[in-house]
């Protein structure tokens, strides 16, 4: 069955009333894959889709992240890489059904789990819960997101054959009611398609909401898994609605892979035992700019800038061995031959770009927004900046006057990283492990400068509620509270580096002072292609290629390329600003293939007779 159907030949939706689905009657499999528009160049989106399509699957899910969408409060943002309706029906036009996963949360490795940053301005926020300042910004969110996609349902002759409500609730639960409110939501604004929730095992038990089909997710089949799924709903169809396909990385630890020849048996049986799947993820792609999350379940660890995930698409979009061997798998499942693979798109290795330009962070806030002057120090999402919604990404410059050396203790207010300058002099790295930092002495006044980073919000787990970053708290000199700051907001949005691009830059010294903006040019020559940005030598930062925000460059890795896609570049000379915190190289390097590090498996040999 191929969503292209009219309208008037559509009885009846995607059902969940017996042991398999079925779709206007006839029975139906799931098989599915995940493929988030908001990690791909817009230019790319149909290769992808294509190539889901080749794969031998019928269904694309993608999740909506809230915070990009309504970056401001009241200021939504549905053009360009963000057109939900046309990736919608560009899924359509390709031949795929679309699973639609609106959040408001959604996981996914996303900052906040795509909450927005703005929410935390109120002290006393619970987020995902029926706390009236949540409900109120869901509300405001759907009033303009749902309109949006209700024309976009099956029964309305369009692909969406089923919505999910919200996002594994059942690891959070702090509100019983509060999956109701979502289910309303959605209803009340004409969702009239399949609703479906979606949990590990252990979510299953307090997930779940009235009138929505419970989904698994998995990697491993353990012992009673699919029986105990079976036990939640008896005489429902049953589907994995995240099978993990790879893992996300975390700065510091090695890249994770789940080698084809563990995964594909774990496939395999999931499909024997007549279960519906959606691959998660079928392509990663990119968390470009400072969108990526982070994890702490004890210890804070923030994720790359990849989403790689070891999918069966590569982050550039290169089939891999398991895309192959799930295409063999998938094709037994399908009446007629699955459709050629699209060919591969080209790849270069430019020629490197020399750096020979500079400006040091201390030229370059006279080119920033006027500053915030506060007797104590305010978190970046209560900065007075961006019309009254704070600064969600980035960096923020606490300054203040000491007038003698001494302990710097953060007491843990620092979120997450901070370089510390004593008269703009780099005197050490203050963070989750390093709370405390010897000031030398001076003569009279000396400037105290912590640059504070915003690595990454969690976006899994019950620090959620917790996530305001910058300095969150007091921090003290010999134990007294350091007083009257001068605070900087650096978000390093696109207007931001456009301007810098237009002022007066410096001929690259022979001393040079950190931080810094070190800026080349890229000549491409005909066409752009597709390549990957290398920065040997280089130490931590952010790269710009025309203004566009590749994302964190950090020497620990594993990730050691930025992927640069061709959509991004234009044929002649191409702006490559690095914003660089601590040791720079002299050029910029590319390759054609990307390096993500040294790699460790994710798989633990679950599978067993006992299902």
């Amino acid at each position: 069955m191929q969503p292209r159907e009219s309208s008037w030949s559509r009885k009846e939706g995607l059902s969940a009333n017996s042991s398999q689905f079925t779709l206007d009657g006839a029975a139906f499999r799931i098989l599915g894959g995940s493929t988030h528009y908001f990690r791909i160049p817009r230019a790319h989106w149909k290769d992808r889709l294509l190539k889901m399509k080749a794969c031998g699957l019928n269904t694309l899910t993608t999740y909506v992240p809230w915070n990009l969408h309504e970056p401001w409060r009241g200021k939504f943002d549905f053009q360009n890489r963000l057109d939900l309706e046309a990736y919608i029906r560009l899924a359509e036009e390709v031949g795929l059904w679309v699973i639609l996963r609106p959040g408001p949360y959604i996981c996914s490795e996303w900052d906040l789990g795509g909450l927005p940053s703005w929410l935390l301005r109120d002290k006393n926020m619970k987020l995902r819960t029926t706390y009236p300042g949540f409900t109120e910004a869901v509300n405001s969110f759907f009033d303009e997101l749902i309109p949006r996609v209700t024309p976009l349902q099956y029964m309305r002759g369009v692909p969406i054959i089923a919505v999910q409500v919200e996002n594994e609730y059942g690891s959070y639960a702090k509100d019983n009611r509060y999956m109701g409110f979502i289910k309303e939501a959605l209803l009340s604004r004409g969702i009239r398609e399949l609703l479906m929730t979606s949990d590990n095992r252990e979510g299953l038990k307090c997930g779940g909401v009235a009138g929505a089909l419970k989904t698994i997710n998995l990697q491993s089949l353990t012992p009673g898994v699919v029986n105990y799924l079976a036990h939640m709903q008896d005489g429902k169809p049953k589907m994995v609605m995240e099978y993990w396909c790879g893992w996300f990385d975390v700065w510091g630890d090695p890249h994770h892979v789940f080698h084809a020849e563990d995964m594909v048996p774990v496939v395999t049986e999931i499909l024997k035992q007549g279960m519906s799947i959606n691959l998660y993820m079928f392509h990663g792609g990119t968390n470009f700019g400072f969108m990526n999350g982070a994890v702490d379940l004890g210890t804070y660890k923030p994720q790359v800038s990849s989403y790689d995930y070891d999918a069966l698409l590569s982050e550039a979009g290169d089939y891999t061995l398991k895309y192959h061997r799930l295409r063999e798998l998938f094709s037994h499942y399908h009446s007629e031959t699955l459709p050629e693979q699209p060919a591969l798109q080209g790849r270069k290795v430019y020629e490197a770009v020399v750096i020979d330009q500079y400006l040091s962070l201390w030229e370059a806030l006279k080119f920033t927004d006027e500053p915030f002057i506060s007797a104590t120090p305010v978190n970046m999402e209560n900065l007075p900046v961006n019309n009254g919604n704070g600064q969600s990404y980035g960096y923020t410059l606490y300054e203040t006057t000491v007038t003698s050396g001494g302990a710097l203790n953060s007491r843990n207010k620092v979120r997450d990283r901070a370089l510390v300058f004593v008269d703009r002099v780099y005197i050490g790295v203050l963070d989750y492990k390093t709370v405390e930092l010897a000031v030398p002495d001076g003569k009279g006044e000396q400037k105290l400068s912590l640059l504070v980073e915003n690595c990454g919000r969690v976006n899994y787990g019950n620090a959620l509620d917790e996530q305001r970053k910058g300095l969150v708290g007091q921090i003290t000199l010999n134990n007294t509270p350091l007083k009257n700051f001068t605070i900087y907001s650096l978000d390093m949005k696109p207007n931001f580096i456009d301007g810098l691009h237009r002022k007066h830059w410096n001929i690259l010294p022979e001393n040079l002072t950190y931080p810094g903006f070190f800026q080349g040019q890229l000549k491409v020559d005909g066409n752009p292609t597709d390549t990957f940005l290398k920065l040997p030598g280089w130490g931590k930062g952010v790269v710009f290629i025309n203004g566009q925000n590749l994302g964190r460059h950090w020497s620990i890795g594993p990730q050691q390329t930025l992927y640069l896609p061709a959509p991004w570049l234009h044929s002649g000379m191409n702006q490559v600003i690095v914003f660089e915190e601590r040791e720079s190289g002299d050029r910029i390097q590319f390759s054609d293939s990307p390096e993500l590090g040294k790699t460790i498996s994710v798989y633990r040999p679950h599978l067993c007779n006992v299902l």
